[in-house]
């Protein structure tokens, strides 16, 4: 009976840790948002999740500037 507790316990333990590192990957919302340096006026995007490399990636570009227009990523 005890083996048998021992086993379950065992298991129990293996699945929650194979599981456990999901949380680990921080990940972040992220939208692009647009000023026409004309006007003033603010359009923003739709919100998407960003993880792991593609997070790095959009936290490391700066403001960049198209004709009239501003863009630079926002991420809470």
């Amino acid at each position: 009976m005890k083996r048998k507790f021992l086993h379950i316990a065992a298991f129990i333990f293996i699945a929650w840790a194979a599981t456990s590192c999901e949380g680990i990957e921080q990940c972040k919302y992220c939208r692009l948002v647009e000023t026409d340096l004309i006007t003033g006026e603010v359009t923003e995007g739709f919100e998407t999740e960003y993880c792991g490399a593609a997070l790095i990636a959009i936290e490391a570009k700066g403001p960049f500037i198209t004709g009239t227009t501003k863009a630079e990523w926002v991420c809470r």
